[in-house]
């Protein structure tokens, strides 16, 4: 009787200096997406990867990037030229998949990368680019920018990685994105990783990628154990104010509220902040600008809500978030599991709580059925 040997990043074919760097920081097995993923790119394959936020995606894409450019580096005069491209939608996405890049390319150290993104200052953005990068991280916005100013050239591409697409269908990126797509060549990986796959997504991905390969990873369907969760019957016309009751404990000294869409989160963080809550909102619609400025008073603890939805606010790692709100009920239940994992982070304590109208009993049942529990009123 055989049995089949266990998956490693030995056996995906990674070479030596990122094997020992994954070994160093104990990265044992792969992923899911990373099992499935890293052997197709390494082999050249064009690419349309679903992967939910945490699965591993940014090290299914950048471990292969940074092997096939160590094996042919860059030779010759002047700066290095932009060999791989990863497009973004937000500025805290690119900041960590830079910061990945980094991470996993330490002991390749002729390569250099550099990350770029709307609001930062000029110098800085000289400063990134000073000398060239092998792999420039970018959101959409700002390398138009940069284009258009004739500081970068994307005549050398051979990789680009479009990450989380569906979100920068969200953000309203996607003119930008395929203004940046005409100046790339036609030869070359091409790379998508997107949370779902709505038709402007799949009408994108046929346009850009070749013979694709397909990888797709289930969403998570298990919850932190240290999160307190419960539900209260609320109906919707009641929801603002029994918000506003909740807020009145200080037991819930930062909270996220999740909402389903844009406008209904900026009638919302206006009725709180009526309410003598300082709340602040974040979604697609506002100028990046003012997601960041959100994002940061949220961090700094001069925010005590941040009213978001769902696709603006994924890929956000804020520490110490006390209460997860479900003001709207997710159709999803996978989008509950993420929702609420945003509390009770590295082992600390947190709660949960959703708002469910009669209409949306039937989406609270298929969130239990997945979770596998009932889930206690309060």
């Amino acid at each position: 009787m055989t049995t089949d040997s266990p998956v490693t990043f030995a056996s995906l074919g990674l070479v030596e200096p990122l094997l020992r760097v994954l070994d160093a920081r104990a990265h044992v097995a792969p992923t899911a997406i990373q099992a499935q993923a890293i052997p197709l790119l390494l082999a050249g394959r064009d690419l349309c990867g679903t992967a939910p936020t945490g699965s591993g995606k940014t090290g299914a894409f950048v471990l292969p990037i940074l092997q096939r450019l160590a094996a042919a580096p860059f030779v010759g005069e002047g700066p290095h030229p932009v060999r791989a491209l990863v497009l973004a939608p937000t500025r805290e996405l690119a900041i960590q998949i830079d910061e990945a890049v980094g991470v996993y390319g330490a002991e390749l150290p002729a390569l250099r990368h550099g990350v770029v993104y709307g609001g930062m200052k000029p110098r800085a953005q000289r400063r990134a680019l000073e000398g060239g990068v092998d792999i420039l991280v970018a959101t959409p916005g700002r390398l138009l920018d940069l284009l258009g100013q004739g500081l970068v050239a994307l005549g050398a591409v051979e990789t680009v990685v479009l990450d989380e697409a569906d979100r920068m269908l969200d953000l309203g990126f996607i003119t930008d994105v395929r203004a940046i797509l005409k100046r790339l060549p036609k030869a070359g990986q091409k790379i998508l990783f997107s949370a779902t796959l709505p038709k402007d997504i799949v009408d994108l991905a046929s346009y850009i990628l070749k013979e694709p390969a397909h990888v797709t990873v289930a969403p998570v369907s298990h919850t932190a154990e240290h999160i307190r969760q419960i539900v209260l019957l609320v109906e919707k016309p009641d929801k603002r104010a029994a918000l506003l009751r909740l807020l009145a404990d200080p037991k819930v000294t930062r909270a996220l509220v999740f909402i389903r869409t844009k406008d209904s989160a900026d009638r919302l963080t206006n009725a709180l902040r009526a309410g003598g809550v300082t709340a602040v909102v974040f979604h697609g619609d506002k100028p990046q600008a003012e997601r960041e400025q959100a994002l940061e008073h949220f961090e700094a603890g001069n925010a005590r809500v941040l009213v978001a939805t769902d696709i603006a606010a994924r890929g956000l790692h804020v520490d110490h978030v006390s209460h997860v709100v479900n003001y709207d009920v997710p159709s999803v239940p996978e989008t509950y599991i993420h929702r609420i994992g945003r509390t009770a982070r590295a082992g600390a304590e947190g709660e949960a709580i959703m708002f469910c109208a009669k209409e949306e009993m039937a989406f609270l049942r298929d969130i239990e059925r997945v979770v596998g529990r009932r889930i206690l009123g309060g």
